[in-house]
């Protein structure tokens, strides 16, 4: 039987292992999840285009997901710019690992989760 939830999972791919983030798919897919998992699931060379076809087919199937998954080394610039496509489109997001902890001040660990907490408490920013 299909699963009828459907997840995006930000993680690095670039330079990464798969094993880094192989884990967290398994888990998700035996709690009833269809993953969309980018080093699996995203075609990654793309000299024609520099990126743009990698973006674009990440943007869609974010914009199919009914959740993001974040597991990001604070690192990797694609997983950035994955949080922003998430971000526009208001989905909801669950942090699963964002290293470093920043404890004070502007960052985006602590962006995504304050953006987690506001769709566990059931409240959309709209941005007043």
């Amino acid at each position: 039987m299909k699963s009828n939830k459907k997840a995006f999972l930000i993680c690095p791919v670039r330079g990464h292992d798969t094993k880094e983030t192989e884990h967290i798919v398994k888990n998700l897919e035996s709690d009833g999840w269809e993953v969309y998992w980018p080093p699996r699931d995203t075609k990654q060379e793309d000299s024609e285009t520099g990126g743009f076809r990698i973006c674009q087919n990440n943007k869609t199937a974010i914009e199919n997901s009914d959740r993001v998954f974040l597991a990001w080394n604070g690192e990797s610039q694609g997983c950035i710019f994955d949080l922003g496509v998430a971000f526009a489109l208001n989905k909801p997001l669950t942090v699963l690992e964002a290293p470093p902890n920043i404890e004070n001040g502007k960052s985006f660990q602590n962006m995504a989760r304050y953006w987690e907490n506001m769709f566990i408490m059931g409240l959309v920013y709209n941005g007043k």
